[in-house]
């Protein structure tokens, strides 16, 4: 049974985790508190960038030999397996920690058993403290764990009528200044932002992440079916890197030759009889990206793009900006996604709602995946 103490800690361990979103991948997003044998915080921790030290070994350093008799909150479990770091177990059992609480199980193949191993040098060893919390910290990685593939965070903004942009395609700015702002934040937690050829042409956006310190740029990934990407867009810049993904049959010629920019062959969408379709191979775009250690997305692309990952059932939650406005003409948030009919409608539950100055941004997810 946790103390009121070893809560606090916890949620403190909950908090620091968060500060490794974006950075991490492909590894988990990891917290740490350590407190003395007397309750009190001695060190604190969280893991900061893959192939660095994990939250364990940051606070065991800031604790020293304050940690010996002590006790370990963490949000995942303590790894017992040796990468390009050594196993956290080993750690706390040399710094004499004697107890351990940890969130949530380890779900990855290579690293279960570190609460056996725990448990085994006599260490009391318990799990599920803020289970909750610490699931929701860690939701991308453990998602494109469980799933395969990266998890998948569709954005859009649009007008109370849905429309994404004026009949002119005129769409800056559809959204208020905190809204763009919050936008930022979204690209500073993801590992890779994803838009298509149409929103490029239309917008020409750099994709970058701007007002937040320290933020690790994300991979800018563009589906380019067709490899019509003009030589002075702005996302072939040296701000962040680029991968282009183009159909395997796409002739490439005219595509500029950049550094920081990468070039993929996918295969294109097809439809349900089996002939080709608009638009790359969603899945097959997605584990490209997995397979580079992406496991975060964020989905920035238009209406078009959108459909296609909802109809492929790649989408694993959604957040919309609406802003108070009216346009009754104009693109719609989102293209075809497969529903012909309301019966088979994507149904959405509601996890939060937010205003954002004049904007309400609301937070779903799909209710059947």
């Amino acid at each position: 049974m946790a103390t009121p103490d070893e809560v606090d800690a916890m949620r403190r361990a909950v908090a620091l985790a968060s500060y490794g979103l974006g950075h991490t991948s492909p590894n988990p997003a990891v917290g740490c508190v350590i407190l003395d044998a007397g309750g009190r915080v001695v060190g604190e921790g969280w893991h900061q960038r893959a192939g660095g030290p994990h939250a364990e070994v940051h606070a065991l350093r800031a604790a020293g030999e304050q940690a010996r008799g002590g006790t370990a909150l963490v949000t995942l479990e303590p790894c017992d397996h040796t990468g390009r770091t050594g196993p956290c177990t080993e750690a706390l059992i040399a710094a004499g920690i004697t107890r351990v609480h940890y969130a949530l199980a380890d779900p990855t193949a290579p690293a279960p058993g570190g609460a056996t191993i725990l448990a085994a040098a006599g260490l009391e060893v318990e799990a599920g403290l803020l289970a909750k919390e610490a699931e929701a910290v860690n939701e991308p990685w453990l998602t494109a764990i469980r799933r395969g593939r990266p998890f998948v965070l569709w954005k859009f903004a649009s007008t109370l009528d849905g429309r994404s942009a004026a009949a002119d395609g005129t769409s800056r700015w559809i959204t208020s200044p905190d809204s763009r702002a919050d936008v930022h934040r979204l690209r500073a937690e993801a590992d890779a932002i994803v838009i298509g050829s149409g929103t490029l042409h239309a917008d020409d956006p750099q994709l970058t992440v701007r007002g937040r310190d320290g933020a690790s740029q994300p991979l800018r990934v563009v589906a380019d079916t067709n490899a019509t990407i003009p030589p002075g867009a702005r996302i072939l810049d040296d701000a962040a890197p680029t991968l282009i993904a183009v159909a395997e049959d796409a002739d490439t010629t005219l595509l500029p030759s950049l550094p920081g920019v990468e070039l993929v062959r996918l295969p294109r969408n097809t439809s349900a009889t089996g002939t080709p379709a608009t638009g790359l191979d969603v899945d097959a775009l997605l584990a490209e990206l997995y397979g580079r250690g992406m496991r975060s997305v964020l989905l920035e692309g238009g209406p078009t793009l959108a459909g296609a990952f909802l109809a492929a059932g790649a989408v694993d939650k959604v957040i919309g900006y609406l802003a108070p406005a009216l346009l009754g003409a104009g693109p719609a948030a989102v293209a075809d996604a497969g529903v012909a009919t309301i019966a088979h409608a994507l149904r959405l539950e509601v996890a939060d709602t937010t205003w954002l100055g004049p904007d309400l941004r609301v937070t779903a997810v799909p209710t059947a995946l």
